[in-house]
């Protein structure tokens, strides 16, 4: 008997970690949230844009529709993501589209199976160069994943929890009376994530919101950081958020959806020559 207990023990799987979340801090953040996107009109016009925003992503890389997918048109999906869209253009100028558009199909090829997420993830970061000028490679292939399949994958870009850097959103949620001085140890994978997720959904829920889950996390984590942006920032980030700004602006840019300005097709991206991209008329994203 002792000997099956111990084979079936270790056929279990690793139990998923503990988050130690601030109650208060959380609810802080959400009234923040509801109170400064009134001016916008409202938490939802924020999800709304998400929800286009992913809509997009699928429409143009779901279902092997990348193998089609032109240059000009993944500029137009960088655009959408904040770390990426500066960074972009000298990447595909010393690797090529054809390349990136290689490492993107292999990322996505077989994405539903969530069990290889972390997997998936360290072979399309591996593929670029290990400095710390490249470390947006990660957001592209977070936002990526999480955008054509939003249900599945949580958002698991570097301001949401980055384990070697010691800051994301889970810090600034974390229990405790010296967060700032506190090394988290937490591994930045795939089940942490969803856990982060599942804990977020939870609170959203106690406070009524019932609908669109998945994307109202997202808007909560983006204001939560985008506090600290405010406040405080790394300097990797004020590369991305130089401008002072309300607390809300720093949440639509970390969100992306600053990303493209809707009256003259002019995106936030660079191209290879360094110059911004622009949407033609009849783009799928403009």
């Amino acid at each position: 008997m002792a000997w099956g207990l111990d084979m079936v023990s270790r056929d279990k799987p690793p139990a998923p970690p503990v988050l130690h979340l601030s109650g208060p801090r959380l609810t802080k953040g959400f009234e923040a949230l509801v109170t400064d996107s009134e001016r916008d009109g409202g938490v939802e016009r924020y999800v709304q844009g998400l929800r286009l925003k992913s809509e997009v992503f699928r429409e143009m890389l779901g279902a092997g529709k990348i193998a089609g997918l032109g240059e000009d048109d993944f500029l137009g999906l960088c655009a959408f993501m904040a770390p990426v869209r500066r960074r972009i253009g000298g990447w595909l100028q010393s690797a090529g589209f054809e390349r990136t558009r290689d490492l993107v199909a292999e990322l996505l090829d077989g994405a539903e199976d969530t069990a290889t997420a972390d997997a998936r993830l360290a072979r399309f970061i591996a593929a670029f160069p290990q400095e710390k000028e490249y470390r947006w490679a990660r957001d592209l292939a977070a936002e990526i994943l999480h955008h054509v399949f939003s249900d599945q994958y949580p958002l698991m870009a570097r301001w949401v929890w980055d384990r070697r850097a010691n800051t994301g959103v889970l810090r600034e949620i974390w229990w405790g009376d010296d967060v700032d001085r506190t090394t988290i140890d937490i591994a930045d994978e795939f089940e942490t994530f969803v856990v982060l997720r599942r804990e977020l959904t939870g609170f959203l829920s106690d406070n009524g919101v019932f609908r669109d889950a998945a994307f109202y996390v997202d808007v909560l984590c983006a204001r939560l950081y985008a506090e600290y942006i405010a406040q405080q920032g790394e300097a990797y980030l004020r590369a991305d958020f130089t401008q002072d700004q309300d607390t809300m602006w720093y949440a639509r840019r970390q969100l992306g959806l600053d990303g493209i300005d809707p009256d003259t097709g002019r995106t936030r991206a660079k191209r290879p020559d360094g110059r911004p991209h622009v949407l033609k008329r009849g783009d799928p994203i403009h």
